[in-house]
């Protein structure tokens, strides 16, 4: 009786072209599975970014309100009027100096 050597690889070989449904399905179930990780972590990533902008979202819609605020402050009519009393020493004029323009 002789001996062979059959090398790791040659038997390999043959389980392989033997069994070759299975190592298809074996890679397709491991393909699946590293797609899922994928998405996993992109769709993680995507949720940061949202909660990032949402918070970036609410800082602007903040400082909106307190610039709109701070707009009707500056244009209030009361404020302009003290303003130009103050500063320009202007006033309103009386009912006898003033001079209405008729345009026909």
């Amino acid at each position: 009786m002789t001996l062979q050597r059959v090398s790791l690889v040659d038997i390999m070989l043959t389980d392989l072209t033997r069994n070759f449904t299975r190592v298809l399905l074996f890679l397709a179930v491991m393909g699946t599975a590293y797609s899922v990780v994928l998405s996993a972590q992109y769709n993680r990533q995507l949720s940061i970014e949202v909660e990032a902008l949402m918070q970036e979202q609410d800082r602007l819609d903040v400082e909106w309100r307190h610039l709109v605020l701070e707009q009707s402050a500056l244009t209030e009519h009361n404020r302009i009027e003290t303003l130009v009393n103050k500063k320009l020493n202007m006033k309103r004029p009386d009912a006898d100096s003033e001079i209405v323009v008729k345009i026909e």
